[in-house]
């Protein structure tokens, strides 16, 4: 069971002890991310995160944080979201309180020392080039942008080269100003966890301001664009393609219909993109259907990597799955193999209490309420056959069909001409 308290100035403090282990992590959660950015800062949520790193005041640089978390064999990163930034330490738990005091540190202290803010520019335009030699990711980042348009979802976390070259201190110490408040923020600590004890440690070590966030990301504009084909011609090996359609926000009516949706299309080895694209005609190495989540709209895409030889036959094959199960429905055999595999891998995925940190601060940050195990496994289970098959209908609409495509192509129209039920 989890426990939440609310401090004084605003930080939420959400806990969840796992009987099953000696480990606990600790994470902060602001909500924040690519999704407040501007054209003008485009990339700093992500450049921020990286300088939390780089040294505060009682551990003043990248060594300190690395031997104090090092010396007692843990484990520590970050990650930048559309929707929320997350800082985590996961230890055993006796050592809990360097997990603490290191993000405390970090959290309060950050020095942005304009020396490492230069020495880090040279770090993410590595990353930045990572993400660009590596189609896998850069396709689904296309994906967005083909969806969204220009507007700060369709934007990938990474940002501009122009804006990591150029952001400074100030730009850092205004952006968290505005962002990194106490009642943005949301500290979750899962695993061998007493709540009471936590609270006070968080009461101890995360002293902040009480100030009110009076930040709102831009809501969701309609994209004006007609193209529904990006493409990026580079010399690969192997293509790689994402097809799908705009789906619905994370807290909908719909949104667990969808989930078992996408499970069912391709969300595992004997699902149906998998059985019918790769195995029956061996037309795509790696296959699966999944969603983006979001708080006021979603995704349902099929991503592939697909021979180049035969890349029309693969697109053709994957639209024709989409039409298959919109035409002729599901059976309850199906459905209820998708939710058995849904709730199991839940299972399997929060037995780590650094997966249960995420599942308890996300819901928090974002939506003022935690959403549990059991809930979310109510949910499936109410999931009928003919509200999947309602959503399938509504979706998997000819004119909804989007393609992103990465590989040694430059004509849309061709693989605009595939996009037909």
């Amino acid at each position: 069971m989890h426990h939440k308290t609310i401090l004084p100035n605003g930080l939420r403090v959400v806990t969840q002890k796992l009987e099953s282990t000696k480990a606990v992590t600790v994470l902060i959660l602001v909500k924040a991310g690519s999704r407040c950015e501007t054209q003008k800062i485009r990339g700093i949520s992500h450049f921020l995160e990286h300088m939390f790193f780089k040294g505060a005041d009682k551990y003043p640089d990248t060594k300190s944080v690395s031997e104090a978390i090092d010396s007692v064999g843990g484990e520590f990163n970050a990650f930048t979201g559309k929707e929320y930034v997350g800082y985590y330490v996961k230890v055993a738990s006796q050592h809990r309180g360097i997990a603490m005091d290191v993000l405390s540190d970090m959290l309060l202290h950050s020095k942005h020392d304009p020396v490492e803010i230069d020495k880090e520019r040279g770090v993410i335009m590595e990353e930045y080039n990572m993400y660009q030699d590596t189609p896998m990711y850069q396709v689904g980042w296309d994906f967005e942008k083909l969806i969204f348009g220009d507007q700060p979802l369709g934007w990938d976390q990474i940002g501009l080269k122009d804006v990591i070259m150029g952001v400074t201190r100030d730009d850092f110490l205004a952006y968290q100003n505005e962002l990194y408040r106490s009642d943005n923020i949301v500290i979750a600590v899962a695993g061998d966890v007493e709540h009471e004890e936590v609270v006070k440690e968080v009461e101890k070590l995360f002293p902040m301001e009480k100030k009110e966030t009076t930040f709102e990301w831009l809501g969701l504009k309609s994209n004006e664009a007609t193209d529904r084909v990006i493409l990026q011609n580079k010399k690969t090996e192997q293509g790689h393609v994402v097809i799908g359609f705009p789906a619905y926000a994370e807290h909908s009516g719909g949104h667990f219909a969808v989930k078992l949706l996408a499970i069912i299309l391709g969300g595992n080895m004997s699902s149906r993109m998998f059985l019918g694209v790769r195995e029956a005609k061996g037309l795509s190495y790696y296959i699966q259907t999944s969603t983006d989540d979001y708080t006021d709209t979603g995704i349902l895409s099929t991503r592939a990597g697909v021979d180049l030889n035969r890349v029309d036959m693969a697109v053709e094959a994957i639209v024709e799955q989409y039409k298959l199960l919109r035409d002729e429905g599901i059976t309850e055999a199906e459905l209820q193999k998708a939710k058995d595999y849904l709730k199991g891998k839940m299972v399997l995925k929060l037995e780590d209490s650094e997966e249960m940190a995420h599942l308890l601060a996300k819901h928090e940050v974002l939506y003022g309420e935690v959403l549990t195990e059991e809930e979310i496994a109510a949910k499936v289970d109410v999931v009928t056959v003919s509200e999947v098959e309602c959503i399938a209908r509504d979706l998997f609409q000819e004119d909804r069909l989007y393609l992103a495509g990465i590989g040694p192509w430059e004509e849309k129209e061709r693989f605009a001409k595939l996009l037909k039920f």
